[in-house]
């Protein structure tokens, strides 16, 4: 099922399955449209947080006790924005497991980012036998592709979920446009050298991050396995001050570093994830490293 990004794809989903009240497990950090899109589909979102000690990813005993009988879905992407956090196959299996196990409950793996994991091999969670038939695989073309602004996306669901969803879509926007499908066909079909080479200096870049940001005292930096994000845990400057502004939280540091030093970066709030902040890699090196150095100057300051 075609629809004009990944986005508009979960929201197909969700506004295919949900009644009011119904709930959706979102395994959190997350990304900020989960959430909104439940709302919309008059369902109620279920956070389900995970900190930097577990590399910002859910286990199986906390998926199983926030599951209750009004669970329709469960929703989560990996490799994740905004901790760039991989599940491994053992961890996907654990969801699958607890999924499989309660009836009503379909899993909405959002995984746009497939070509953009360093780690051995990208599994999808629809790839396991108890769950294949109550998992719909969402994927996209602006990440992996760099068609970013085209708005395609897919979903691959059991025939009943998609055909739900091609009724909502053709009552919202219609369809799809032709000539990114066109375009889409032929990158799926084509030479994935170019989006390879892409993934290998997203690699060099995280590293290079990865290497600035845990030299700044205070910081607690992962090593996140795909997608181009870090999701540093700065909770250690909360109540610090540079004489003017007070640091009381993630969304107080992002708005002291944009203000002090002119870098750019996210609030965790926005993404369920209050003590973080989400720094994208997606720039040169150059202006990597520039802002970098702003950060560490701007953070030398508070105290």
């Amino acid at each position: 099922m075609v629809s004009n990004g990944a986005k508009q794809s979960i929201a197909n989903v969700c506004l295919a399955l949900l009644d009011p009240g119904d709930e959706v497990v979102i395994l959190a950090p997350y990304w900020v449209s989960y959430s909104e899109i439940v709302k919309l589909a008059e369902g109620v979102p279920v956070l389900v947080k995970a900190g930097i000690e577990q590399d910002y990813k859910v286990t199986k005993a906390q998926l199983e006790a926030a599951i209750t009988d009004r669970t329709r879905a469960v929703l989560f992407s990996s490799p994740c924005n905004p901790t760039g956090s991989v599940y491994s196959a053992a961890e996907l299996k654990d969801i699958a497991d607890v999924v499989a196990s309660h009836d009503d409950i379909t899993i909405i793996a959002d995984e746009i980012y497939e070509y953009i994991n360093f780690s051995s091999q990208h599994v999808s969670i629809g790839s396991f036998e108890n769950v294949k038939d109550r998992t719909v695989t969402v994927n996209g073309f602006s990440k992996g592709f760099a068609m970013t602004g085209w708005r395609l996306g897919y979903i691959g669901a059991p025939m009943e979920i998609a055909g739900a969803c091609n009724k909502i879509q053709g009552q919202i926007t219609s369809g799809a446009n032709a000539f990114s499908q066109k375009a889409a066909a032929y990158a799926l079909m084509a030479d994935m050298g170019p989006s390879l080479k892409m993934k290998e200096t997203f690699l060099k870049r995280r590293d290079l991050v990865i290497e600035g940001l845990s030299a700044i005292p205070g910081f607690k930096v992962n090593k996140p396995e795909g997608a181009f994000y870090l999701f540093p845990d700065i909770s250690e400057f909360f109540g610090t001050s540079d004489g003017k502004t007070t640091i009381n939280n993630a969304d107080d540091f992002c708005n002291y570093i944009l203000g002090s030093v002119h870098v750019a970066v996210v609030t965790g709030s926005a993404f369920g994830a209050d003590n973080c902040f989400r720094l994208s890699y997606a720039a040169s090196e150059e202006q990597l490293l520039e802002a970098i150095r702003r950060i560490k100057e701007a953070v030398s300051k508070l105290s």
